[in-house]
């Protein structure tokens, strides 16, 4: 099966829609039944009303959920997507008094509550932190309905413009990702012009994607200024359970090994016998690499490694196949990119891909069902509130499994092809490295300049931003300065792309902790660590593998691991 099997959320829009309105009636009671009385409650009443209020907000996502799904797979369904987020935005509304009631509680209250939960003392101990950064109950009541004409309707334009976009390329009209794809053509005449076809698109879209762009930074702006964060990048701190210092650290870890990327530029460069390397020439597949992959082929490949790695894992991976988690191909209208859509109780996650037969698409299968494997073992394990991890924890799951499987095909090839598929590996943990952390600075600048920004400003810093991790290796074209404006989580979640670098880092130092064998029951922990989700902070996550993320030196374990593989490379070719 390649398209998604809905009906475990709804069997239909009328079910849907019965549903929706009667989660609308239900917040409204359960308001009505606590929220006068909240401070009076007992420890044993308030639990009861936590049980309630999870169910609750799950039932709220389950709607929210299906109907993204179904504006992913077709965006002109813009007025389907409104109706039901309006509809899930009234129901959420009734409930917004519960955390900040919890936070009205005196100190020694909320200590004992969240020492005599269980299961969920993690989850009300982050709500107490929050408190610094709460408003009123009125005023979130505003906040959350008028979201939707705020940045998330800016983000759902982006979504329906990049959707609607066409690119002319050999008398034909490509999308996104099917232009995006020609950029790893092994014929460097088709990669110059996929380059110039995607500038050529969005050129003309360059107004508008900057006026999204300016209306989001403006929104973070007074959003922080009424939350009182001191920095637009702090709410994205405080949400990943991490600080400043520590993303600094990590920046200037990758900002100190950009020779990594320069060296194997200037490798790569020989390879291929050019004078120069340019922009499109970063994909470009080295020689004798195997250039198709088909659907099945990688779906056969990620199931043997992932069921070698860890039965569990491959019975997730199975299901995904078989019960229709997975749509696999681009289609007309269909979101760009690739995601997993953690689920709920009552259905299994969602992934999204846009299958082109590439090499990357292999490991953008197992990068999904990684996410989709986190999500689901968290959901069995520890419920809807704990199941939502930290974007600091959220990949490395997703990366691991990319890794998995680039270790089982590597071991299966010799010579040119082993040395074209480090390539491309080391390719992809540069672009979820280096490249993020380009992304990351990139936004820094941008949002720290006063009021709106220009266009020119922005080409301006995105190719300064970007030369820096190529340096004389890479010649970057001027039509290259707009490449910023296809970037999703630039609109969708500010201050996101750090996370991969650090997940990427993460994971190299846990993958070679695996590799090593030093660590007899690491499957064990690792599953441990997945099943937990958000349950527990990502400090106390990561140190059950022996690993301290406040320690500066931690960034270089995944550092060494890159430049091995870099000089791994270099011998090899």
């Amino acid at each position: 099966m390649n398209v998604w099997d809905l009906t475990p959320l709804f069997k239909n829009e009328k079910e849907l829609e019965i549903s929706a309105l009667s989660l609308q009636k239900e917040c409204e009671k359960f308001e009505a039944k606590y929220s006068d009385k909240f401070l009076n409650l007992s420890d044993e009443e308030f639990f009861s009303a936590l049980n309630e209020y999870e169910n609750l907000l799950e039932n709220i996502a389950r709607v929210q959920i299906y109907v993204s799904l179904v504006f992913s797979k077709d965006t002109s369904k813009g007025a389907f997507y409104a109706k039901f987020d309006e509809l899930s935005s009234k129901a959420q509304n009734h409930l917004l008094f519960f955390e900040l009631k919890f936070n009205e509680f005196d100190e020694a209250r909320q200590n004992k509550i969240i020492a005599k939960s269980a299961r969920l003392g993690y989850y009300l101990d982050s709500i107490a932190k929050e408190k610094a950064h709460q408003l009123s109950l009125k005023e979130e009541q505003i906040l959350l309905r008028t979201a939707n004409t705020g940045a998330e309707g800016f983000s759902r334009l982006f979504d329906e413009t990049l959707s609607a976009l066409k690119f002319k390329f050999k008398g034909k009209m490509l999308g996104e990702e099917e232009i995006l794809s020609k950029l790893h053509s092994p014929d460097r005449a088709e990669r110059k012009a996929a380059a110039k076809s995607l500038s050529g698109g969005l050129a003309p879209q360059q107004h508008l994607l900057s006026y999204i762009y300016n209306m989001i930074k403006t929104s973070l702006k007074t959003s922080c200024e009424l939350r009182k964060f001191d920095l637009p990048e702090s709410p994205r701190h405080f949400s990943n359970q991490t600080t400043k210092a520590s993303v600094d650290a990590l920046i200037k870890a990758a900002e100190t090994s950009f020779d990594l990327p320069i060296k194997f530029y200037e490798k790569k460069r020989k390879i291929l016998g050019f004078k120069k390397l340019y922009d499109y020439d970063r994909y470009a597949p080295l020689g004798e690499s195997k250039s198709i992959y088909k659907f099945d082929e990688c779906k056969k490949i990620v199931l043997e490694t992932f069921s070698k790695f860890s039965p569990k894992f491959g019975e997730i991976a199975a299901r995904a196949f078989k019960e229709g988690w997975i749509d696999v191909y681009p289609a007309e209208n269909k979101r760009g990119g690739a995601f997993s859509q953690s689920g709920v109780a009552k259905a299994h996650p969602y992934v999204l891909l846009n299958h082109t037969d590439e090499r990357r698409d292999l490991f953008t299968l197992a990068h999904e069902l990684g996410h989709a494997a986190h999500q689901n073992l968290a959901y069995e394990s520890v419920g809807f509130l704990n199941a939502d991890t930290p974007l600091t924890t959220a990949e490395t799951a997703s990366v691991f499994c990319e890794m998995l499987v680039f270790d089982h095909v590597k071991s299966t090839l010799k010579g040119r092809e082993k040395t074209a598929l480090l390539a491309g590996k080391i390719e992809d943990i540069f672009a979820t490295l280096y490249r993020q952390i380009n992304f990351t600075t990139f936004e820094r600048r941008v949002h720290a300049h006063e009021g709106e920004i220009s266009a020119e400003e922005l080409n301006k810093i995105w190719l300064e931003e970007s030369a820096k991790m190529f340096g004389q290796s890479v010649a970057l074209n001027d039509y290259y300065k707009i490449w910023w404006s296809y970037i999703p989580h630039f609109i969708h979640t500010p201050f996101y792309c750090y996370a991969y670098s650090y997940a990427q880092l993460l994971v190299l130092a846990i993958f070679g902790l695996y590799k090593s064998g030093k660590c007899e029951n690491f499957t064990q922990i690792y599953t441990k660590f997945l099943s937990a989700g958000g349950s527990r902070s990502p400090k106390e996550l990561v140190g059950m593998f022996g690993f301290d993320i406040e320690d500066a030196a931690f960034w270089q374990i995944g550092i060494n691991e890159v430049r091995k593989l870099v000089e791994e490379f270099c011998q090899e070719a």
